[in-house]
């Protein structure tokens, strides 16, 4: 992975003072997941580029080196060639001093706005273009942005680009931007977060990060989406929001706000407490819970035994104890809710009793490279009697009219299928696993397009 920082400040070589490596040096360093070096392609009077290289050793990671969260799973994935939070600990860790904004010998250039160009590659797009320009242009930076050939989902969604920014302002504050905003693009990190990483991220985003537009999403996927520790950050960040919370009847997200004309997140519920009622179970794991929507549904019926939700991000969690009234008067009696922080990508026995486990809109929001991950554990290894998935049928985008042609209904969304992917996805696990699929839609149907959600209940 690639990062470089160029300027046409005369005498542009004055940006080795400002990054305290000389130009006419290689320089280099060990880091627990790899090496990085920093060089000068270009140092000139006219124009000087410094690029720092980073070379991650996967195997190492694997075999323990790092302790790094993301390859213990697999060998093969993106971690070691896209631009991610190993790239930030990279840069941090070469131009530490530079991000400060002190130069001994150049203080007063280190605190002035210069033309500046920098270029990342390959850059994670896990939220598109849109995102991209929404998290750097507000700061002042222009964004080029063009796809990596041959790595997009042959939908004309591409998954990594090449980033190109120009702009007038202080290195430092450069450095920063992308320090954070790298990891914000590829929505994870490599390494536990806790709630050191939260003074790392004020740090950085100091004088920026408090009034930026976007300041609630870079908040939540630096922080690994770890909802607590987001809650702490943005605290913070504005004090006088301390104690604030949004009711969990409220919150309305990107893609039911876009849905909500034709009511259909109830009309999702009422089909999936129908689907689960139909396959007999009586002890259900909803992966992917979320705020507790389709828990608060199913904690009213009798004939459901136990329920367990599941879900990565610890604020989701602390939404559906209060919407479930969790430990307090009128709430489910102890034991037959269980709320769990986990993710679908470990094996999790402690939902391993459920005969029927449901994926209401959840693996649209997996990078598909992920997904024979999952599929593993939930119908390989945990194998319940009966699996219920339901997902948005991307045909039916169409008739959104407030949705541009091209897009996704969430920003999230990693993908969003046919009903013939879907069918074929379906078919797939069916042959592997033992499963039959039977499929329906969900919400009004269009005589060529189908139904805006469609739904496959799989059987063992």
């Amino acid at each position: 992975m690639f990062l470089s920082v160029a300027t046409t400040h005369r005498p542009a070589t004055d940006l080795g003072f400002l990054l305290h490596k000389h130009p006419d040096r290689l320089h280099e360093t060990e880091l627990a997941f790899g090496k990085a070096w920093l060089f000068y392609p270009e140092a000139t009077e006219e124009r000087c580029e410094a690029a720092l290289l980073l070379d991650v050793d996967p195997i190492g990671l694997v075999r323990g080196k790092g302790q790094a969260e993301g390859l213990l799973d697999q060998y093969v994935n993106d971690r070691p060639y896209a631009a991610s939070s190993f790239l930030s600990v990279a840069l941090n860790k070469m131009l530490r001093t530079a991000m400060t904004g002190i130069s001994k010998e150049r203080q007063e250039l280190a605190e002035s706005a210069l033309p500046l160009e920098a270029v990342v590659t390959p850059l994670p797009m896990h939220g598109g273009e849109a995102l991209v320009r929404d998290l750097f242009e507000p700061l002042g930076w222009t964004a080029d942005l063009a796809p990596i050939e041959n790595v997009g989902d042959g939908a004309g969604k591409w998954r990594y680009g090449h980033l190109k920014l120009t702009g007038t302002g202080r290195l430092s504050g450069l450095l920063n931007h992308l320090y954070v905003l790298i990891p914000v693009l590829d929505d994870a990190k490599h390494y536990w977060v806790g709630e050191a990483e939260i003074d790392k991220l004020l740090s950085k985003g100091e004088g920026w990060l408090e009034n930026h537009p976007a300041k609630d999403l870079i908040v939540r996927r630096y922080l690994r989406n770890r909802g607590a520790l987001a809650r702490i950050a943005l605290e913070r960040l504005a004090p006088e929001t301390a104690g604030q919370s949004l009711s969990p009847e409220v919150r309305d997200a990107p893609e039911e706000a876009l849905e909500v004309p034709i009511r259909l997140n109830d009309l999702r519920m009422d089909a999936v407490v129908e689907a689960i009622r139909a396959t007999g179970g009586a002890v259900i794991a909803d992966l992917g819970c979320g705020e507790g929507k389709l828990l608060y549904r199913l904690v009213r019926e009798r004939w459901v035994h136990k329920l367990f939700g599941l879900d990565p991000a610890m604020r989701e969690l602390e939404w559906a104890a209060k919407r479930l009234k969790l430990n307090e008067f009128g709430g489910p009696p102890e034991g037959r809710v269980t709320l769990l922080h986990g993710s679908l990508t470990y094996r999790d026995s402690r939902w391993a009793e459920a005969d029927v486990a449901v994926l209401v809109e959840v693996i649209e929001h997996l990078d598909d490279d992920r997904l024979p991950l999952i599929e593993r554990i939930v119908f390989g290894e945990t194998a319940p009697k009966s699996v219920i998935v339901t997902t948005p049928n991307a045909e039916y985008n169409a008739l959104f009219p407030k949705l541009a042609p091209g897009n996704f209904r969430h920003p999230d969304h990693r993908f969003e299928w046919s009903r013939a992917q879907f069918e074929a996805w379906a078919d797939n696990i069916g042959k592997i696993y033992g499963y039959a699929a039977a499929f329906s839609g969900i919400g009004a149907v269009d005589a060529v397009l189908g139904a805006p959600t469609q739904m496959a209940v799989f059987t063992r």
